[in-house]
């Protein structure tokens, strides 16, 4: 479903004169971060509505005119910066004529309405109560300018987007997973029956600087194989779901020595999916996991993310040889998944991945 980021004009993205009316260019004035602010928006996967009440527009006070030499400047200079609204609501109504198209009102929104957006993963960014209303009126999330700064703003909504939550239900798992790319999933709680799997997933958290939060119940009674393929499975799901297009990513992910044990492990999240696995144990079990489901976690893992993962390591001793592989692999996610918000560019010379 497609999302959008409702962003009212004056007091928000340029500063509200005394007399509430920005009808010259003199009075042209931009709030500090907005430029920079709306930039970092741009590329997220949100279209951008520009959705401003404008009092008494097309009197004698306001003329159309004196409106449109001022929106034509704004917005030339925005465009200017590559920031370009895919849509312009503009109310002309005064609050004494009880406007339904006057936020907080929502008979402008009526296309925005229709099923095909998202409205709950949607934003209303404005400087106002009115603004905050339009937000409950929508099922939309309110960000008011004032309780957060520019930057701040950019951060809330960057955030809420590389997200994945998967359930996954079968005759032998019930996997709930969410997947935060940057790092903000509360809890971090994983658990999957595994104490020893755990640990290592918990590695992503500590060094692959992402929120990752796990609940599996699987059929140990039957030996260990279903739970660790299907969280590699879920595991490999959310991160192709969380980051989306992939514009702006690093893509790659290398690294890492951990006492006498030492891993090489190579990242690609390119968009194939291949494993070579060079890691060789010599105990049946790490405490109450079976070496060889490692190799076949990360197999699911690279089936379902669609990434492409070399991991070398060797040592003396096996606890360290698998946690130096989980420490490699989450630090290689961790620069791979790294996002230039100024960055929209696929890392492909295909321009597809």
């Amino acid at each position: 479903m497609k999302k959008a980021l409702f962003i009212d004009r004056d007091g928000t993205i340029i500063v509200e004169p005394a007399d509430e009316q920005v009808d010259s260019l003199e009075k042209l004035e931009f709030m500090p971060g907005a430029i920079s602010g709306l930039k970092a928006l741009t590329g997220l996967g949100y279209e951008l509505v520009l959705a401003s009440n404008q009092d008494g527009l097309g009197t004698a006070a306001f003329p159309y005119e004196a409106f449109k030499i001022v929106q034509e400047k704004f917005l030339r200079t925005l465009e200017g910066e590559g920031i370009v609204f895919d849509d312009i609501l503009i109310d002309p109504s005064t609050p004494e004529e009880h406007s339904p198209n006057r936020k907080p009102g929502t008979g402008m929104f009526g296309k925005y309405m229709d099923g095909s957006y998202d409205l709950a993963g949607c934003f209303v960014i404005g400087d106002r109560e009115t603004d905050m209303q339009l937000a409950a009126n929508l099922g939309a999330r309110g960000l008011r300018l004032g309780d957060f700064s520019w930057p701040e703003i950019v951060e809330t909504v960057r955030r809420g987007v590389r997200t994945a939550h998967i359930t996954r239900k079968t005759a032998e798992t019930d996997i709930d997973l969410c997947l935060d790319l940057d790092g903000t999933v509360a809890g971090r709680e994983v658990d999957t029956g595994l104490k020893f799997f755990d640990h290592m997933l918990e590695q992503l958290n500590h060094h692959g600087g992402v929120g990752l939060q796990i609940k599996c119940k699987g059929d140990l009674e039957v030996d260990e194989h279903h739970t660790m393929e299907d969280v590699g499975i879920a595991l490999g799901e959310a991160f192709r779901q969380a980051l989306g297009d992939k514009r702006g990513i690093e893509r790659y992910g290398f690294a890492l020595p951990m006492d006498e044990s030492a891993a090489l492990v190579l990242l690609d999240f390119g968009g194939r999916s291949e494993l070579v696995w060079d890691v060789t144990f010599t105990r049946e079990y790490v405490g109450d996991v079976p070496t060889e489901m490692f190799k076949h976690f990360f197999k699911s893992f690279c089936d379902a993310a669609r990434c492409n993962l070399r991991v070398q390591a060797a040592g003396e001793n096996n606890h360290h040889i698998a946690e130096a592989v989980f420490k490699a692999f989450a630090r290689s996610i961790r620069q791979a998944v790294r996002k230039d918000v100024f960055n929209y560019e696929l890392p492909s010379s295909k321009g597809l991945l």
